[in-house]
């Protein structure tokens, strides 16, 4: 008579484990929310970040010819290669929060800077543009990413040409974004995205 009650009473408590072990805890069920929160608009990364950081960089790797001669400028010391360093990291950070999916080009009401500029696009255009070419935008920013990377190495290797040569590439990232997005129907050359000229960029002031 014990057996005929155990049995059965094994059985149910079988089933209920089954059934226990079947069903997925309640978290695993549940989708966290993300944890960034996307205030500053594209604009507002690039003005706040990108182009602070790149100023820093050329900067402070520059050469200036004149009538007086040739002048040199790179790092002296210790901290101003770690100052230019943190530049470098900022420029190379930037890159990826202008992909951060849900930030939008300008803010309601805010214009462009390049506003007035033919051919430049509206803030919508421009997010209408990236939201249909979303990889094309997100190796843009790629390509500004390398770029920074390799004046990272550079400064890390304590090679001012090579950072020289490093940072022309930032100017050429931005503008094949900006070309692409901002104002592909451009008709006259385009406006310079840094308050440097071409040969700034790759470290000679006239």
């Amino acid at each position: 008579m014990r057996h005929s009650l155990t049995l059965p009473l094994f059985a149910v408590a079988m089933s209920i484990g089954l059934a226990a072990c079947g069903k997925p805890p309640e978290s695993a069920t549940t989708v966290a929310e993300s944890p960034v929160r996307i205030s500053a608009s594209i604009q507002e990364v690039m003005n706040s970040l990108v182009d602070p950081a790149a100023d820093g960089i050329w900067d402070t790797f520059s050469t200036t010819v004149s009538k007086s001669g040739v002048e040199i400028k790179q790092p002296a010391n210790e901290e101003e290669w770690t100052t230019v360093r943190h530049q470098a990291i900022t420029l190379v950070e930037a890159s990826n929060l202008l992909v951060l999916d849900g930030r939008k080009v300008a803010h309601e009401g805010k214009k462009l800077d390049d506003t007035g500029t033919p051919g430049l696009l509206s803030s919508e255009e421009i997010g209408k543009a990236i939201a249909a070419d979303r990889a094309g935008f997100v190796s843009a920013a790629h390509r500004l990413q390398d770029a920074g990377l390799a004046v990272l190495a550079a400064i890390d290797a304590r090679k001012p040409e090579a950072v020289v040569e490093a940072g022309g590439k930032i100017d050429g990232a931005c503008e094949a974004c900006h070309v692409k997005f901002w104002y592909p129907n451009a008709q006259a050359p385009k406006p310079e995205r840094f308050p440097h000229s071409a040969a700034v960029a790759i470290g000679v002031k006239p």
